[in-house]
């Protein structure tokens, strides 16, 4: 789950992360509030999207005056801001956060993330603050240093004076730096945040240590525990129909393929879009029912692969264990003479009353393809999507 900045700010902020005095407004009134109570000379008009590169696309501004804030917050209100991970749709912008001014003299990069590779907590710092790390990351690699915390032991001093050291501070921004990657790693840890990332953190000419952007990511599976993290989602920012998946308690993921999946587990899930891409397909979406799918369920998934427009044909890829194969069957029937199938449907089952769930494909009269195998079913389902195109 992403948050916006504002947001990661106020949760760093509790962790004693240097941050800059900032609200949020929806409207343009509140923006002038807002800048109003925090007091000039200077603010800063940002555009609150679950998205980088905001500043390229004309999210961030300026503001000298409290009539230069009414006219920001008006521009950027309602616009679609077209950034470059936003891709050429954009992202309509629905709040703000105007924040103070900071007199800066230099811009660094700090990040967090689970290192999978090394099983460890990664520290990544950088000099080439406020640019784009992966574009740092290929053409000068060298400048950024990779600090691994051991979990078990957790972060140390020295660990926080490493990335002190590799930001090139002195004095006392060592210090600052210390306390600032110090509350940083608590709140990622504490949170069970999967990345954490300040770009620029800033240094100001009188040597404070700030964190001029954040963005935070959490892992789903630890939001139950983190009530207060998990009021922060803003669904307007997510995939309409993964917000919708989400509420039945399905794992949708829309990719941009042509080749609708469903299947039951998440590895099975992989093998299914991966032995798709090997026949010369390519899949629609990851879409898990789980282990203990209803018949109501597996409908509402039918339905959600059929919203979307780029699905030319569906793949149903189930091994039967816990979940059983005749209740599959009645939610793909169910599902499929609901919505009028118009696309080709090839199914595969196996495990728990399979021939059961076989029978019930074969009499529902739809024009249904059984599989024997999963190599069978992508070999079935690609060739039938090239001939209806």
């Amino acid at each position: 789950m992403n948050i916006h900045e504002y947001q990661a700010k106020g949760l760093l902020a509790k962790y004693g992360v240097a941050v800059l005095r900032g609200g949020v407004a929806y409207t343009v009134d509140e923006a002038v509030k807002v800048a109003t109570d925090l007091g000039g000379p200077i603010w800063v008009v940002k555009a609150q999207i679950h998205a980088g590169g905001r500043g390229k696309g004309g999210g961030i501004k300026i503001a000298k005056s409290i009539e230069d804030v009414r006219r920001h917050a008006g521009a950027l209100l309602g616009m679609q801001l077209v950034t470059p991970q936003t891709g050429p749709q954009g992202k309509e912008v629905k709040r703000l956060y105007i924040e103070e001014g900071a007199d800066i003299a230099r811009e660094l990069y700090l990040g967090m993330l689970v290192d999978r590779d090394r099983s460890r907590i990664a520290i990544m710092a950088s000099t080439e603050g406020g640019m784009d790390i992966e574009e740092v990351a290929a053409k000068t690699p060298d400048k950024i240093a990779i600090i691994p915390i051991d979990p078990a032991a957790g972060l140390q001093p020295f660990h926080a004076r490493q990335v002190a050291f590799a930001l090139g501070l002195k004095g006392e921004q060592i210090q600052a730096a210390t306390r600032f990657v110090s509350g940083a790693y608590r709140a990622f840890v504490e949170r069970d945040a999967s990345l954490l990332e300040i770009n620029p953190l800033v240094v100001t000419k009188s040597g404070a240590v700030i964190a001029l952007d954040a963005k935070m990511n959490f892992d789903d599976n630890a939001l139950f525990r983190h009530k207060d993290v998990a009021e922060l989602r803003d669904e307007d920012e997510e995939n309409r129909v993964e917000v919708r998946a989400r509420k039945h308690d399905l794992n949708y993921i829309k990719l941009d393929g042509s080749i609708g999946c469903m299947v039951n587990g998440a590895g099975l899930a992989m093998a299914t879009m991966d032995i798709i891409k090997l026949m010369g397909g390519e899949p629609a979406n990851f879409l898990d029912v789980g282990g203990g799918a209803t018949r109501e369920r597996v409908t509402e998934a039918f339905k959600i692969i059929l919203s979307d427009p780029s699905v030319e044909g569906i793949l149903v890829n189930i091994f039967g264990g816990i979940m059983r194969c005749d209740v599959i069957a009645e939610g793909v029937v169910a599902a499929a003479r609901e919505v009028s199938l118009t696309v080709p449907l090839v199914v595969r089952l196996e495990g728990t009353n399979v021939d059961l769930g076989k029978k019930i494909l074969a009499s529902s009269g739809l024009p249904i393809v059984s599989a024997d195998d999963l190599g069978d079913a992508a070999r079935k389902i690609v060739s039938a999507v090239k001939d209806a195109a």
